[in-house]
């Protein structure tokens, strides 16, 4: 990600460039586009040396994260999935031939299957996941404490203003 301009040349070129544009700019929204990408970015790295894409590590997780026996429909998946996910049936099928879910019997519809976390599907997010951790923190590095909390209240702050249902 190094290649691409830095955000405060970006910033400069767009005042000195276009300062019309600048005026009216949400430079702090830019600035979180630029760490999700760099984000996104550490995921990637970290999921693919174990042949998983971005969605297909989104479902392990989501799953992971729910109660034993870690399953669910697939529009509950989906809609408790961090990253959105096109392409589901896609995704269910790599990970059903891969080994790390299975889709089994829904007792409360018989037309629909659902998605459950298997072992071997457990035991690879929970490798992943810590390693996941190390990497994406380091993008926080430059903050100290205070302000590693101070950044988290913020941006909570902003996703409850944004996120009433």
């Amino acid at each position: 990600m190094s290649a691409k301009n830095s955000m405060r040349e970006m910033q400069r070129e767009v005042r000195e460039n276009w300062p019309e544009c600048a005026d009216t700019i949400s430079f702090s929204l830019l600035k979180m586009t630029r760490i999700h990408e760099l984000f996104k970015y550490e995921i990637e790295c970290c999921v693919e040396q174990y042949q998983l894409q971005q969605a297909d590590f989104s479902v392990l997780a989501t799953l992971r994260r729910n109660p034993e026996p870690y399953c669910l429909s697939p529009t509950a998946l989906y809609r408790s999935m961090f990253f959105s996910s096109g392409g589901l049936t896609k995704i269910l099928g790599r990970l059903t031939d891969a080994g790390l879910i299975e889709r089994i019997d829904n007792p409360e519809d018989k037309r629909s299957k659902l998605v459950q976390l298997n072992q071997k599907g457990k035991q690879l997010v929970e490798t992943i996941m810590p390693e996941l951790h190390k990497q994406s923190n380091s993008l926080l590095e430059a903050l100290s404490e205070d302000e590693t909390l101070q950044l988290e209240m913020l941006l909570q702050k902003v996703l409850d203003h944004n996120e009433k249902n």
